[in-house]
């Protein structure tokens, strides 16, 4: 199966450099050494140490295609890669293609003095979706419900196997990449928060309660989930808020990037969602460009709308999610009667009906609008 990026990573090679973040295990190795030949592509791993030692000599393959994997641990590596593409560009070497790969967030980790701007295109791989997998029915849904976006659980089809991935997978990004890119003294009281994260999805999530509980300062627990979205692990959405609600303006709502660590139906379900629109989101800023966002409107009195998500800073589209067959959120319908040129959903995860309520509103089966994304 080919990848959702692979056609428009093709393209953006002809021009510029092109990195390529996202979760760890989300395909992206794979991704990049599908794009091309083997014989047309070198691949050098910062984690292999024979790898690693014939980057830092610059003893690079004799192939068109260069892809360099997890080289953002090299404290040095936008210097190590301005001057090689550079070097291309002012013919001391064949033209080349250079791909760039790495489980965290390649624009945020920039040591080493000069910038990389005007250089590379960046795009961000997330976990398989609805429509990727080429689902078409509700049974197709449960199973990405059941196993997650995840290659290798989702391929493996098994509970089994799922739950032993899930369990590893938080384990492996604080041995494999946490350290090497964050300095970090208390793992052990860090991995406690990751495990209590699960149970907060969909909620407001509130720092301040999460540090009484661990009984750690603020700013550490802050300094904590920054990394936890610079590693792909956690992603948050900050409230919508316009002049005339009474919105919430600081509590964002925390998701992950493997809804299967949360347990319970509905706010799983609601991480599904999340993701999935999170995805659509980062397609259409990578590969068009767009001021796309993706929030979530919640009134004082604790009333929500699940999503919302703006272009230039205004709604076009709002979400309401639910496991079954449940009547039309008032507060959707308070949303369309102000933003009445947007799009407005109410969708379910089992339920049956499928209509449109006289303001707009489509209630449907999940299925519908999960198909119509990337």
């Amino acid at each position: 199966m080919e990848r959702y990026l692979a056609k428009q990573v093709r393209k953006d090679l002809e021009k510029k450099m092109v990195f390529i973040g996202g979760p760890r295990q989300v395909g992206k190795t794979t991704l990049a050494r599908n794009l091309f030949s083997k014989a047309e592509t070198g691949y050098l791993n910062w984690d292999i140490d024979e790898d690693r030692t014939k980057l830092l000599k610059r003893q690079l393959p004799d192939r068109s295609v260069w892809i360099f994997d997890e080289i953002h641990k090299y404290r040095k590596w936008r210097n190590y890669l301005k001057g090689v593409y550079d070097a291309i560009k002012v013919e001391r070497w064949a033209p080349k293609k250079i791909l760039v790969t790495g489980s965290a967030r390649l624009d945020y980790y920039r040591f080493g003095g000069d910038s990389l701007q005007g250089r590379y295109h960046y795009h961000r791989l997330m976990p398989l979706s609805f429509r990727e997998i080429g689902a078409k029915n509700v049974a197709d849904l449960e199973s990405l419900f059941r196993y997650g976006g995840f290659p290798e659980p989702f391929f493996a089809q098994s509970e089994k196997e799922t739950r032993r991935w899930t369990n590893e997978y938080a384990h492996r990004l604080f041995r494999e990449d946490l350290t090497s890119l964050e300095r970090i003294t208390d793992i052990g009281t860090l991995e406690l928060m990751v495990y209590r994260l699960p149970e907060i999805v969909g909620a407001p999530f509130s720092i301040n309660s999460l540090r009484e509980d661990l009984q750690i300062a603020h700013a550490t627990l802050a300094k904590w989930v920054s990394i936890l979205e610079r590693l792909y692990l956690i992603f948050r959405i900050s409230p919508f808020g316009a002049a005339h609600v009474k919105a919430i303006k600081k509590e964002p709502k925390l998701y992950l990037y493997n809804w299967t660590s949360v347990e319970s139906d509905g706010p799983r379900f609601e991480n599904l969602v999340a993701v999935h629109l999170l995805k659509y989101a980062y397609w259409l800023q990578d590969t068009e460009g767009r001021r796309i966002d993706l929030r979530y409107f919640r009134l004082k009195g604790g009333e929500e709308v699940d999503f919302v998500m703006l272009e230039n800073g205004k709604p076009f589209m709002f979400v309401e999610c639910k496991l079954n067959d449940d009547s039309v959120n008032p507060r959707l319908r308070t949303l369309v009667s102000r933003f009445p040129s947007a799009k407005a959903f109410q969708i379910h995860l089992r339920g049956k009906k499928e209509y449109q309520t006289p303001e707009g509103i489509r209630v449907c089966p999940a299925t519908r609008l999960l198909s119509e994304l990337i």
